[in-house]
């Protein structure tokens, strides 16, 4: 029995095999680089997704286009003039943008989908790398809220009088909004998602009526938006802090839209939300009344694009792995 000293076999290895040998003079065993990811290289590494409801659809906008954005948009009312296009023109993004938001859409439906088309939610898979949506304004049933302020007899204190019911429902979208952001994140798991909030209709102290609504009924209303502002921005606030305590990567993030039109709000000279439009030989009320015009949707968009620059107020924990 011959015994060799320790290292001889793996060199007698390489002399005869003349395979996996380190070169002369170089250390073996190099480790792999790995570089942290800045928010906007973890935006752009795959396809921008962007989803959700009317507000992100361009509902506002959508009587301007000749032609749908792409299929089911005639039924979603997919705009050219939303801020997705902006935001896709604004970064180049890996993958290529998908938009299949969906003017109506709430958060079940975001998971089950309308008017017999896929749900929303099946466009995200781990190619995502930038998730965009703003839901939650449908089921607080703001559509009808809205509707019921301005058919109201002028005297009438029916506008204010949905108070405990709206409450009631944005109490209920909490657990609908954790599960959409579950999906997401099992869908794509090293994304960020950017969640929209909404903006503030009528100005902070408003002076006079406005589409048969007091003064009092838009300072409700402006307050009932807050209240569903703070209920989403607080279960993506949760959720993000989830994330960061493990080290897991991608994100969740909020963009609070509430402030973002003032001197803009419906009244105004020059307002970013539609006021009410009716369209008198079908008498009824116009679907793209209070949404955002053109200008509310570039205001949307100049939002989102300094999210995606600025990122979570966190390190990402998202990593290029390089080998030597």
């Amino acid at each position: 029995m011959v015994c060799l000293p320790l290292g001889v076999l793996p060199t007698l290895a390489c002399a005869v095999l003349d395979a996996g040998c380190p070169a002369a003079g170089e250390p073996s065993g190099r480790l792999p680089k790995v570089t942290r990811l800045t928010p906007v290289q973890v935006a752009q590494r795959g396809m921008y997704v962007a989803l959700g409801d009317s507000y992100s659809s361009g509902e506002g906008v959508f009587d301007l286009d000749r032609q749908p954005v792409n299929d089911g948009a005639d039924r979603c009312h997919r705009a050219t003039g939303s801020y997705v296009p902006l935001v896709s023109k604004a970064y180049e993004f890996g993958g290529g943008t998908a938009f299949y938001a969906c003017s109506g859409a709430t958060t079940r439906q975001l998971l089950s989908g309308q008017y017999g088309q896929r749900p929303q939610i099946t466009r995200v898979d781990p190619k995502a790398s930038l998730v965009t949506l703003s839901i939650g304004g449908n089921d607080a049933g703001f559509t009808g809220v809205l509707t019921a302020c301005i058919v109201k007899l002028p005297w009438s204190s029916a506008c204010v009088d949905q108070d405990a019911a709206v409450a009631r429902r944005i109490g209920l979208l909490r657990a609908n909004m954790l599960t959409v952001l579950k999906e997401l994140r099992v869908r794509a798991p090293g994304a960020r998602v950017v969640v929209l909030g909404y903006p503030r209709p009528f100005p902070k102290d408003p002076a006079q009526s406005v589409d048969n609504m007091t003064a009092e009924d838009q300072r409700w209303i402006n307050a009932a938006t807050r209240r569903l502002n703070d209920a989403v921005g607080s279960v993506v606030a949760d959720f993000d802090r989830a994330i960061a305590a493990f080290g897991a990567p991608g994100s969740v993030e909020y963009v609070d839209a509430y402030d973002a039109f003032t001197g803009h709000e419906v009244g105004q000279a020059r307002p970013y939300l539609n006021g009410l439009h009716v369209d008198m030989e079908e008498l009824k009320v116009d679907a793209r009344s209070y949404h955002p015009t053109g200008d509310g949707y570039r205001r949307f968009a100049e939002l989102i694009t300094k999210q995606i620059a600025a990122g979570p107020d966190r390190p990402m924990n998202n990593f290029l792995v390089t080998t030597p």
